[in-house]
């Protein structure tokens, strides 16, 4: 079995899908841009993020096609993106982007713990953090 094909099979087995729509919009990204020179696991994790909702989802196809189109082979077009939109940000949206920054740098995300998110912003880095899991174990 590929990789994209165990990497959405492992997702799915864990039930991290949060419904059909999300399950739909991961895959078709996964299974367009994951044979890119610049996919990652990283990028694969901002995939599994921006899939929750279409507004992400849209905002993450539009940069992929960009960087395919100009033949990119590393992140640093969308890392930089991510950098200014982690700035514009003046609520808990804020977190998201440092979350997708860490996937993308390869590190660890620590929330701090006097900070309090929305349920909604809560649910979508928790979520995240466990595909991340997943993903880290294929």
């Amino acid at each position: 079995m590929n990789w994209k094909r165990e990497c959405f099979s492992a997702l799915s087995a864990e039930n991290m899908f949060d419904d059909m729509k999300h399950r739909n919009r991961f895959k078709e990204l996964l299974y367009c841009y994951g044979d890119y020179p610049f996919f990652t696991r990283g990028l694969c994790k901002c995939m599994y993020m921006s899939a929750m909702d279409e507004e992400h989802f849209c905002m993450i196809l539009e940069i992929l096609s960009r960087m395919s189109i100009s033949k990119e082979e590393t992140l640093d077009e969308m890392r930089s993106n991510g950098e200014l939109l982690a700035e514009e940000q003046h609520d808990a949206e804020y977190y998201v982007y440092l979350l997708s920054n860490a996937f993308l740098d390869d590190e660890p995300f620590v929330l701090a713990d006097d900070v309090e998110l929305p349920s909604s912003v809560s649910h979508v880095i928790r979520r995240a953090l466990q595909a991340s899991e997943i993903i880290d174990r294929i």
